[in-house]
């Protein structure tokens, strides 16, 4: 009894001979092509070696980690290791195994030297915020995610922190940026009207004035979107919506480059108490692996829809990426590879939205994005209930508009549903 038990504790690849020098050489992460691969085979194959060879990485629940014995040899350092799966672990809320998996797989989907995973996407972008300063300010797009324009309007005044809702970012020049401005926090496309802030412009105005530029990626992703490689400085994503993709975890990332940036939203992770768990983590590193696919089929249903509510007698008036104008229209196609797969549009005045609501039964009335699942909400009254009529009307917001949130059900079932819940509401 007592030599089974020993060799439970064996090395690995004394237990099994080569598996961990012939897994060492398979990692994907560190391998020597890493870099030449497409982002479909990034998603994949991107998460770090794990030493018994599992294809798939571990979930290690453990809360706290035993620390080397001092003078021992080796003695890794109990300290956070953030996208450093190399370094050693102390406890959950500052490193974790799963967690350092995550944000090495989504730091290579970007090409970013720095990726911290939260439990929510407003975790994140707390984050972000928190890197804010009394008596400085920030600028941001009019049109934003209601839970951002709760946390500013909440939070900023008291922290003594100013800001400005921009309606049109893109006519901005130098000159008129406020010398006290510290940040641009942006959205392009944003939600729920879809309008285009061209990124590198936006980086140019903020960086005039030595502030920094955020941008919110969550409805492009880096699939179709590289805000980093456009000159921003911070990107944000809820991995809630496409890179988990089913619905089913929240989760938030924060990616960087510069080094100043990544310590102080590290610091954010380990003090504020909201890094990402180990089981969720796991859930979106398996979310990761299908995103691409997930992504084609919505954007393709999407499409589809975006005609056909386009030419409905009982539809006003269409949102994507672009529809605003034919600056935008051209900003979009030049810093990203495609629309996504949400679009708003404005009722006729004689559909009832209630009746109309009633009458679906495929698509859900809910809020959230990017899932497997088509769901259907009123901004007005869900995503960006905490507006006044005043800052909804300068959002753009109508109380007319729904978005919708395609998924990668049979198109043809979803027209079906769409069209006949539009009428239902017209009767």
């Amino acid at each position: 009894m007592s030599d089974h038990i020993e060799t439970q504790f064996l090395p690995n690849s004394e237990l099994h001979p080569g598996i961990g020098p012939r897994q060492q050489g398979r990692d994907a992460k560190h391998s020597e092509h890493a870099e030449t691969r497409g982002f479909a085979t990034r998603c994949v194959a991107t998460t770090p070696n794990d030493c018994t060879g599992a294809v798939v990485p571990p979930i290690y629940l453990a809360s706290t980690y035993a620390h080397p014995v001092p003078g021992s040899c080796p003695a890794p350092a109990p300290m956070p290791c953030g996208t450093n799966e190399d370094g050693g672990h102390s406890y959950q809320r500052w490193s974790n195994p799963t967690r350092a998996a995550v944000e090495v797989a989504v730091a290579s989907l970007e090409d970013a030297k720095h990726c911290y995973a939260f439990a929510t996407g407003m975790a994140a972008i707390a984050a972000v915020f928190s890197t804010i300063k009394t008596g400085q300010r920030v600028l941001l797009c009019s049109s934003i995610y209601g839970g951002t324009f709760q946390y500013i309007s909440s939070f900023f005044p008291s922290r003594g922190i100013n800001y400005d809702l921009i309606e049109d970012l893109n006519t901005l020049r130098p000159e008129q940026i406020p010398a006290d401005t510290a940040m641009i926090y942006i959205e392009s496309p944003t939600n729920p009207c879809l309008r285009i802030v061209d990124i590198e412009h936006a980086a140019d105005l903020a960086h005039s004035v030595g502030a920094v530029l955020a941008i919110d990626n969550t409805f492009q992703t880096s699939y179709l979107q590289r805000p980093l490689d456009l000159g921003a400085d911070i990107v944000a994503y809820s991995a809630t919506k496409y890179m988990a993709g089913h619905g089913d975890v929240l989760a938030g990332m924060v990616l960087m480059n510069d080094e100043h940036l990544s310590e102080q939203v590290r610091l954010a992770q380990v003090a504020l108490g909201a890094p990402l768990s180990p089981f969720d983590s796991y859930s979106v590193i398996r979310g990761l692996k299908t995103m691409v696919v997930r992504m084609d089929r919505q954007m393709e249903n999407a499409q589809i829809l975006r005609e056909f509510l386009t030419n409905h007698p009982l539809v006003e008036r269409i949102y994507f990426p672009g529809s605003t104008s034919a600056d935008e229209a051209a900003i979009h196609s030049r810093q990203s590879r495609g629309d996504g797969s949400v679009l708003s549009f404005n009722l006729a005045p004689e559909v009832d939205i209630s009746k109309m609501v009633a009458a679906l039964d495929i698509i859900g009335y809910a809020v959230s994005l990017g899932g497997v699942e088509t769901l259907i909400c009123h901004p007005a009254s869900m995503t960006h209930a905490s507006m006044n009529d005043d800052e909804l009307a300068a959002a753009g917001i109508s109380k007319r508009m729904m978005r919708l949130a395609v998924g990668i059900e049979d198109v043809n079932d979803l027209q079906k549903e769409l069209d006949r819940a539009l009428k239902a509401g017209a009767e």
